[in-house]
This record gives structure tokens, sequence and C-alpha cells, in this order.
């Protein structure tokens, strides 16, 4: 039997044409009208692969239990969201809430991609990288072998510790272009039978 973590990142948080800013752990904006028809996206597409989600988790942040909200409320049977700590976005410093010129005139554009592609997080940023690979690792060594498949809905700093989680992961990140989850999509880890875990989706949007 095999277990499905499936890891989706909030919806939009900035409507069309407006400076997208790096909001963290301090900054707890709503979801955009566009944020929450991510979200119904989101619902639909899983209810179409006949997904009924087993446990479902989310960051104490407003934008990501809004996009939780909106995908628990397209599944057929009660599903109940637990906060989850190791979730919550992480800490840009000094470069919370600032526009992606301002962060890269701070700190350049190799700190950036050195974080896309490697999680090595710019200096000045809190995010608590062993704690959170520590919390993902729990979850996917003590999980039951289940055909319902768990979600997590978090902010896309916090999702890409899930990857460094364990060592079959980690010897797979070259094959992914990037860490990154584009707003309103998600991942997919898979633990099969002997604890073997894969991943055969990263960054998909319905």
């Amino acid at each position: 039997m095999v277990s499905m973590f499936v890891i989706v990142r909030h919806g939009n948080t900035f409507t069309a044409g407006e400076s997208p800013r790096r909001i963290g752990a301090r900054t707890d904006l709503p979801l955009t009208d566009a944020g929450h028809d991510q979200g119904r996206a989101l619902a639909a597409h899983f209810a179409s692969l006949d997904w009924h989600f087993g446990k479902a988790f989310v960051s104490p942040l407003l934008r990501t239990r809004q996009t939780a909200e909106a995908i628990i409320a397209g599944q057929t049977g009660p599903v109940t969201l637990e906060t989850a700590d190791f979730l919550r976005e992480i800490d840009h410093g000094p470069d919370e809430n600032q526009t992606e010129d301002a962060v890269t005139a701070r700190i350049g554009k190799q700190a950036l991609a050195a974080w896309d592609q490697d999680a090595v997080p710019p200096d000045g940023w809190s995010v608590d990288a062993e704690l959170r690979i520590a919390a993902w690792h729990s979850l996917f060594t003590n999980s039951s072998n289940d055909d319902r498949p768990t979600l997590l809905v978090t902010s896309n700093g916090a999702a890409r510790f899930a990857l460094l989680a364990d060592p079959c992961l980690r010897a797979r990140l070259h094959n992914l272009p990037t860490l990154k989850l584009p707003t309103g999509s998600y991942g997919i880890i898979r633990k099969a039978s002997d604890g073997q875990l894969e991943v055969p989706v990263w960054g998909k949007r319905p």
C-alpha cells in the first residue's frame, strides 16, 4: 500500500498589477479573489482525481487556511483541519514585505537562486531549517500506510523543506528545476510500502 502526501501552496495574495512582495510569517495577508479561485480550482481538480483526504494540516496563516478550506469544501466527506506550526512561512528578516527589486538589490540574484535551488537561506532570513526538516521527517516516518492521501497547505518557503527530509528525496532534487511551488499549485510525495519516498509531481497547477 502507498501513502501519499499532497503539499499545496496557498493561492494569490496580490492582485493583478500589484507589485509582489516577500511576505512571510509576520505578514498575514488574505487571499485575493483570484486566490480564492485557485483554491476552488484545486478542490475541483482533486475531486476529479477522486482523492478523499484522510488528514489535513495547515499553517497558522490566513492565506493557507482559506486555501485549505476551499479544498475541503470540495470533499464529499468531513475532513478536520489541524494547525501545524512547521508549515508556517519563514521570516524574511530585513526583506519581509519588501518588493522583489528591493530584495534582489540587498542580497543579489545568486542568493535567491541558491534559496530556490538548494534551500540555502540568504543572510538575515530565519527559516528554522532543522526543526522543519525534523517535522517533515517525523510525518513521513510515522505515517501509517493509508489509501487516503494527506493534505498539507503551506507557503513556498516552508514547503521546500519536505524535499530535504529524507535521503531518497534529496537524491532526486537534481531532477527538479526549482524547489519553489507556484501559488495555487501542489506537489506529491509518495511513500511506498517499503518506506521509500519519491516525488512524482512538484509544482503542478490545475
